[in-house]
């Protein structure tokens, strides 16, 4: 089976049970966006409502034509899995593993937005621009850490009918750039643009033979650029604000180290905002 088609069905299984999930955990003080814009500097100073997508309130339905776009689009991640091999009775099988943000309140994509478009009577999003990564940092049970660039960039988004009311689903592939850029240098100085070629503290392995094989990732970044994937759903539509609000579940591969480790793949839960313009 093939990464795409593994993302793919990771994520459609774990979006059904993505709703409950997230009427189980909404918190007490969720507010509108209305009620956010409302308030000042001061009051959101410290208390995370910075790192918080609105609750939107209404079960409308809106019906979008082509040349209107999708605005102040929030993706706020509410839990995370590592995918690990675990072994029991002689086997091992692939789970995903529940694991926790080690990240402060800094992990959730904003101002995102994107023409929308129908074809076929289906509406379809692409992501153009916003606040569309966050360098994030899991930790799983057993206290290894898991870095990961959280992202929708370059999301086509297609959806299973032509209006935002509450029951809709789209989804897509987006792209996910390498967690390190080229100018990143690690403890030996090596890097990908710049900095050493290979570690200059151990000269018995420079002979690029035999002793150097074991660290030719290591010496040898590059930058890499995976494939990842999110279903969203909407259940909550505002038609006189034209706000609309559901969950998400997206996939996607972790840090490579700059191509010395293989990456785990990780599944993201949570909730999502937008607005119609």
């Amino acid at each position: 089976m093939s990464l795409k088609n593994d993302l793919a069905n990771a994520g459609k299984v774990a979006l059904a049970g993505a709703a409950a999930f997230t009427v189980a955990t909404a918190p007490a003080q969720a507010l509108t966006k209305s009620e956010i814009n409302s308030l000042t500097y001061l009051q959101v100073k410290g208390t995370g409502l910075a790192n918080r997508c609105a609750e939107v309130v209404g079960e409308d339905s809106i019906t979008p034509k082509s040349g209107q776009k999708l605005v102040d689009m929030c993706i706020e991640p509410k839990a995370w899995a590592v995918e690990e091999e675990i072994g029991k009775g002689g086997k091992t099988e692939k789970k995903f593993v529940n694991s926790k943000v080690m990240t402060r309140q800094t992990y959730t994509l904003e101002a995102i937005e994107g023409p929308l478009k129908v074809e076929g009577g289906n509406i379809v999003f692409t992501e153009k621009e916003g606040i569309d990564y966050a360098a994030t940092t899991i930790q799983m049970p057993g206290g290894e850490r898991v870095p990961f660039l959280f992202t929708v960039k370059d999301l086509v988004a297609k959806g299973n009918g032509g209006s935002f009311k509450p029951g809709f689903q789209m989804g897509g592939d987006f792209t996910t750039p390498s967690y390190r850029t080229g100018l990143f240098l690690d403890p030996k100085g090596r890097g990908g643009t710049t900095g050493y070629d290979m570690a200059v503290a151990l000269p018995g392995l420079q002979s690029g033979e035999e002793g150097d094989d074991a660290l030719f990732g290591e010496n040898n970044k590059t930058f890499d650029v995976t494939n990842g994937r999110i279903e969203m759903e909407v259940n909550k539509v505002n038609a006189d604000d034209s706000e609309i609000g559901g969950v998400f579940v997206a996939t996607q591969l972790g840090d490579t180290d700059m191509g010395s480790k293989v990456p785990k793949k990780i599944l993201t839960k949570g909730i999502f905002y937008a607005k119609v313009e």
